[in-house]
């Protein structure tokens, strides 16, 4: 009987390339963004695509909220404490989190996409508390800047019925214009600030996750989740002031997501 030696060997040969074509394939793209999505594919369902935007070499994953009022990419998503939010500059810059449930996607590619000037994005924030109560903040002309500039936030005009928490509930906190702050990359306009008798040079100490702080702000969806009963009375929760300002309750949910118009 002749040796099946050489046999085995063929076959482990073709498996092995196999499996690097499975490794090199690459993931074709299904668009530049979610609404170029949800435009060409009217009845395109929600969840995870592949887009390419204008200017950038990678094509990468994105959740897409399909709605009746077009494709909304997902940079953020808030629904329980599994995934802490409490993350160094590199984490934010990249993102972290599961797309499909709670994430923050990474500002350079929300950068990435909005970068564009081809296109106008509006960015829609979904809240919601303990009881059920939900509530929304929009904002037209939504961008951030480049990493060198600290991924910068502008937004436009605001319309909803959460208010206008990033220009802020009390005067001297808007944070239309300020940089991205994190616990190891401090660029909030606290220098200090004063919470009760305690000086703090950094938002995050107070507020907890990274944002657009400025001193420190009404908004903060980033910080520490707290579940029901546990909600009241701390300013490390998932706060938007300008809707749930009394004694500084933490939402249970949030969304954040951009549409190019």
């Amino acid at each position: 009987m002749k040796s099946l030696v050489p046999y085995f060997v063929l076959i482990l040969v073709l498996l092995s390339s196999q499996t690097d074509a499975k490794k090199t394939k690459t993931v074709s793209s299904q668009g530049p963004d979610c609404t170029q999505i949800k435009a060409l594919s009217p009845h395109a369902s929600s969840g995870v695509y592949v887009i390419h935007p204008h200017g950038v070499k990678t094509p990468f994953k994105v959740y897409c909220e399909m709605q009746a009022d077009g494709g909304w990419m997902v940079f953020q998503r808030r629904s329980g404490g599994e995934v802490s939010f409490d993350r160094k500059w590199a984490a934010y810059e990249h993102g972290f989190g599961n797309l499909t449930h709670d994430h923050w996607l990474g500002l350079k590619k929300v950068f990435s996409v909005t970068k564009d000037k081809t296109k106008s994005w509006t960015m829609r924030v979904d809240l919601s508390d303990h009881q059920g109560v939900a509530a929304i903040a929009q904002y037209i002309d939504f961008r951030v800047a480049n990493g060198k500039k600290g991924y910068r936030l502008h937004v436009g005009e605001y319309t909803g019925d959460a208010g206008d928490a990033i220009r802020g509930a009390d005067g001297g906190v808007d944070q239309n214009g300020y940089r991205f702050s994190t616990f190891d990359r401090d660029n909030d306009g606290c220098s200090p600030c004063i919470f009760g008798d305690i000086a703090q040079n950094k938002c995050t100490m107070s507020e907890g996750g990274g944002w657009w702080y400025s001193r420190c702000g009404s908004a903060s969806l980033n910080g520490h989740w707290h579940p029901v009963g546990d909600h009241i009375g701390y300013g490390t929760g998932l706060h938007w002031r300008t809707w749930k300002s009394h004694k500084m309750s933490s939402a249970k949910t949030s969304r954040m997501m951009i549409k190019s118009v």
